[in-house]
């Protein structure tokens, strides 16, 4: 890594919101019109914990939507060396096996690091390391309808256990872990994937810090 790129910190932001909220097609859509820059996407759901000690009817009781379920030291950890233009083995995690995989992914430090996920505002260590955070607001009923699309089509749930699943676990916590973190955010997003004016703004602004530390490099 080059002494200038030494002297620049990586930007971080951070998109979180309720499980299909539109948080991801967000952070993709900011990352394709971006394209041209160095950007990485970090997944918080990379994150889950490792459960292979654990017998496959014990995983699928677990509560995915509690902070308790993700490895958030390691992902801290991981986003800091980025931040110190290391590169990282990032875990792959296995919805099927409902685990961590044996794999990983590494992943070079970039310009631009969008860190996505439900509960990414929950911890203040990981808050502290943004430079952007952003909640992404949608309806209970129309993210309920496309987290089954997606666990159904995706992950090979049946509709029931993703019902089950919802108001069980994902609903309760919602409410009591995730949209609380929207007082932490520097921008809501109504609507999710849909409002292209926000993703606009959030361009701009990108574009913005990342010409300003182009220009403090130059002086230096």
């Amino acid at each position: 890594m080059s002494e200038n790129n030494a002297k620049r910190r990586p930007i971080i932001i951070g998109v979180t919101g309720g499980s299909g909220s539109g948080k991801t097609t967000v952070s993709r859509a900011m990352f394709e019109a971006l394209d041209g820059h160095s950007l990485l996407m970090v997944e918080e759901d990379s994150y889950y914990k490792n459960q292979d000690h654990l017998p496959m009817e014990e995983r699928v009781k677990a509560n995915y939507d509690h902070p308790d379920a993700f490895d958030t030291d390691l992902l801290i950890e991981q986003l800091q060396d980025l931040l110190e233009w290391k590169t990282i083995e990032k875990p792959v995690y296995d919805y099927v096996e409902h685990t961590r995989s044996q794999q990983v992914v590494l992943e070079e430090p970039r310009e631009v690091i969008i860190v996505e996920g439900i509960l990414v505002l929950n911890d203040p260590r990981v808050r502290d390391l943004m430079d952007i955070k952003i909640f992404v607001d949608t309806d209970d009923d129309i993210r309920l309808l496309r987290r089954i699309q997606r666990d159904m089509e995706e992950r090979g749930r049946s509709l029931e256990s993703v019902i089950t699943q919802y108001t069980s676990t994902v609903k309760p916590m919602y409410h009591q872990f995730i949209e609380p973190t929207k007082r932490y955010a520097d921008i809501i997003v109504p609507e999710g994937g849909e409002n292209q004016v926000a993703i606009d703004i959030l361009v701009t602004k990108v574009r913005d810090i990342i010409r300003n530390n182009q220009e403090f490099t130059n002086e230096d």
